[in-house]
């Protein structure tokens, strides 16, 4: 397996990508949008969320589970609370959309809560919570996902990993923000772990039968671990209610597998929640609060033999100064898109000439 990385600037990337979307037949406003989404993912260091994932998305786009819709249908609209069916459109629109109306309720209302249906993956959830942030908001997003978490000591898949991000505004050079799965790890790090032929710590993933393993692919067709425990496996059992119930989507089993038959749609939900901080406080100065609570953590006596520390969002507002307008990408993931552009007769062979 060539597991070769090498950078491209990021706007090259992007046009690729989105190349490859609107020969599948999206729009072209769409298509940059989530093209743009993917990479930026991969600039911030989080490749399990990135252009890997586009060969799967056309995959599911060609066998019609998910469709090339540029944006949901809103169900229902009570005073801040609003319901959108996703209508199984490319997850990043939907959850722009689904962003966009949490800001507009949060600025009517204070509170601003969407609950996204038939949805498709949204991919990585800090950029949703950097818009609300970045329009006064407290922001909170979460969505479920299918089954890979057991009851502690058990050894079924009950619920999801279901990732939750929180995010404060502030006024420094980056909002303070947490963007994390319910499980040790999330899945596409195992998942590239197989596809490098490496293996996991124990501390990831059961195989299917409830037993610890190093095996990525056991793992793949066990279960993943809780963080923390039952702490994680409670949170992320609550945080598929929420998502899945407000919405009147899908929860535990019935939400089906992201690498399953791609005719079936994956069909997860999701909840976005604003909290307009001029509601409750002056904006500016919880911003500056929020700007000297990030300072006092990052400039925080370090153990000894560790060099930095960092303030929650940090590392990735880092990474994304760091790329320099460019994307780590490894080759492998370049020529898949190659092959997918093979097949929709886009030629991306430009793709094979790393730095």
């Amino acid at each position: 397996m060539n597991t070769h990385t090498g950078r491209i600037p990021a706007d090259r990337l992007i046009k690729a990508v989105a190349s490859l979307f609107t020969a599948s037949g999206l729009a072209d406003e769409a298509a940059e949008i989530v093209a743009g989404d993917l990479v930026a993912a991969d600039m911030e260091g989080v490749a399990s969320h990135g252009v890997m994932l586009v060969p799967l998305y056309l995959k599911r786009i060609a066998a019609g589970s998910v469709s090339v819709e540029t944006k949901g249908v809103v169900a229902s609209r009570t005073g801040g609370a609003a319901v959108i069916d996703g209508r199984h459109a490319l997850g990043q629109l939907t959850g722009r959309q689904s962003t966009a109306l949490a800001i507009e309720l949060a600025k009517e209302h204070g509170l601003g809560a969407v609950a996204l249906r038939n949805a498709y993956h949204i991919g990585a959830l800090g950029p949703y919570n950097r818009r609300m942030a970045d329009a006064g908001c407290f922001g909170v997003v979460t969505t479920n996902t299918r089954p890979l978490l057991p009851v502690p000591g058990g050894a079924e898949a009950i619920t999801g990993n279901n990732p939750i991000a929180l995010t404060a505004p502030s006024s420094g050079g980056f909002h303070a923000e947490v963007d994390m799965a319910l499980s040790a790890v999330a899945m596409g790090k195992i998942r590239n772990a197989a596809a490098a032929g490496d293996e996991i710590p124990d501390s990831w993933a059961t195989d299917a039968e409830g037993r610890s393993t190093t095996d990525p692919q056991a793992a793949i067709a066990g279960m993943l671990l809780p963080a923390a425990g039952p702490k994680g496996f409670g949170l992320a059992f609550l945080l598929d209610l929420l998502a899945g119930g407000l919405s009147e989507g899908a929860i535990g089993p019935g939400v089906n597998g992201l690498y399953g038959d791609p005719a079936v749609p994956y069909g997860c939900a999701a909840f976005f929640l604003a909290i307009n901080v001029g509601h409750f406080t002056d904006e500016a100065a919880f911003r500056d609060k929020t700007k000297a609570a990030l300072d006092r953590a990052s400039s925080s006596k370090t153990a000894p033999g560790v060099a930095r520390v960092f303030a929650p969002g940090e590392m990735a507002a880092d990474a994304r100064a760091m790329a320099g307008g460019t994307c780590a990408v490894s080759s492998a993931a370049l020529e898949a898109l190659i092959e997918a552009g093979r097949t929709l007769n886009v030629d991306l062979s430009f793709l094979s000439n790393l730095e």
